[in-house]
């Protein structure tokens, strides 16, 4: 009888280990997605500065709430790194985030209650600066790497003791790592206090290469955020602590550019208009809505084609036009039009350059809107140029257009780009169907479990199990 309790025990056991199993690794993948979804989210702020001028110019500073990726901070550093000193130091904190910025760097420049001084007036000094208040995570997990590749040296970690002993080069290559430290309230400092210690250290290491006479290119940046950000605040004429002044007024939305003949025709609108030629990116956007003097030559509608022309006297040192180019059909399987942007063209300097954009498509009594219309991968890569690799980047924000059946100055409704189906969307069901299978099986597993028939009765002969040989 216990031979026989024991081996139903055993086999229930074993059916149920599969269902554990599955369990458990379920479990695992969850903590894993949620750990890479998180690492995804993280952005630290970088401060670069320099003792050589024009490495950056004001072009590299991008608009609020921008997150720069390991491609666009490749685009920054190029020119330090090609043209810059030799000499690159990186300071590396274990946390920092924009908002120890604006919560310990004194109210309104005052220095006394800064724990940046020495930093902030590094930045004063130096002939080149820039400051990327979101940079995301894993360019700057990557960042020491690509440093080392672009410097041919290997990176030396060094301190304030070793530092006096070295003695750098300005014609050979050098990579020197600089750890700072950073803890919570809760433990043995306040942040105040070390953030104010790291700048110590900073402005050291900078006396030392003065006193020296060295020149160098300085990074400041951090292995993880030291608190989540909630609203990441531009930073580019300086580092300073935001409270207590004055709300600006919100951005002022600006009417769509508009192309008239006896009525408007061509209605096209963007959050932000932005190109570059060879890495040199221009914010077209304050030069492009709400001027009344844009020069719309070239410009032409009919019922079957349009083009919107937008021509720029001074832009990268020559004349630029920028063609959207829209033709609208009739098909017969939907039974009405439909308009499809067919090409931009970008004529500068005598040659054109061609973009593919048949994506940018919608009936023709609609207008056509995407969050992202951009020959970059990470934005939809919508922009597609006929000749790789291109000099000309594009990217629009919030981009929308209409070229057929417009009525006054509005947009009709708009044929949204985005899918009905978003990455989250697709996360959740696949998430929640493989939950279902592994309680389904795990059900399955309980109720195909049986009990024994036979039973042991003390009133009655005992039963012999027969040994079978």
């Amino acid at each position: 009888v216990m031979a026989a309790t024991a081996a139903a025990r055993l086999q229930a056991g074993t059916r149920q280990a599969p269902a554990l199993w599955q369990m458990r690794w379920l479990l695992l993948v969850l903590v894993a997605v949620a750990v890479a979804v998180a690492e995804a989210e993280q952005q630290v702020p970088l401060v670069l500065w320099s003792s050589d001028r024009d490495l950056w110019g004001p072009a590299a500073n991008t608009h609020e709430g921008h997150i720069t990726s390991d491609m666009q901070l490749s685009t920054y550093l190029d020119p330090a790194l090609e043209l810059g000193p030799r000499n690159v130091l990186l300071f590396l904190q274990d946390k920092l985030s924009i908002e120890d910025f604006t919560a310990y760097g004194g109210v309104f420049g005052n220095k006394q209650d800064s724990a940046f001084s020495n930093l902030e007036n590094a930045l004063d000094l130096a002939p080149s600066s820039l400051v990327l208040p979101a940079v995301d995570w894993y360019a700057v997990s990557t960042l020491t790497t690509y440093l080392q590749e672009k410097l041919g040296a290997s990176p030396l970690h060094v301190d304030l003791a070793t530092l006096r002993e070295l003695r750098l080069n300005a014609s050979l290559p050098a990579l020197l790592l600089i750890r700072l430290p950073y803890t919570a309230s809760s433990g043995l400092m306040a942040p105040r206090e070390v953030l104010t210690g790291n700048d110590e250290v900073i402005g050291q290491v900078l006396s030392t290469l003065k006193s020296e006479d060295v020149p160098y290119t300085a990074a400041l940046t951090a292995v993880r955020p030291s608190r989540v950000a909630r609203d990441v605040a531009m930073v580019t004429g300086g580092l300073g602590r935001q409270l207590l002044q004055k709300q600006t007024a919100s951005a002022v939305v600006h009417p769509p550019v508009s192309y008239n003949d006896t009525a408007p025709r061509i209605l096209f609108w963007a959050q932000n208009f932005s190109v570059a030629y060879g890495n040199h990116w221009e914010d077209l956007t304050s030069l492009t809505f709400g001027v009344q003097d844009l020069n719309l030559t070239g410009s032409f509608w009919n019922d079957s084609v349009a083009r919107l022309s937008l021509t720029y006297e001074q832009l990268f040192g020559t004349t630029v036009t920028f063609r959207f180019i829209l033709a609208n059909r009739f098909y017969p399987v939907s039974a009405r039009h439909w308009f499809t942007m067919e090409r931009l063209e970008i004529h500068s300097n005598g040659s054109v350059t061609y973009f593919n954009a048949s994506q940018v498509t919608g009936p023709s009594i609609y207008s056509f809107h995407c969050e992202y219309v951009s020959c970059l991968g990470k934005n939809g890569d919508l922009l597609v140029p006929r000749v790789r690799p291109s000099l000309w980047q594009m990217t629009l924000q919030h981009f929308q257009i209409q070229a057929f059946n417009v009525t006054g100055e509005q947009f009709s409704y708009a044929s949204d780009c985005a899918g009905f189906f978003s990455p989250g969307i697709w996360m959740g069901l696949l998430t929640s169907l493989f939950m279902l299978f592994i309680f389904t099986y795990g059900l399955h597993m309980i109720l195909s479990l049986k009990t024994m028939d036979r039973f042991d009765d003390h009133k009655g002969p005992t039963i012999s199990l027969t040994q079978i040989v």
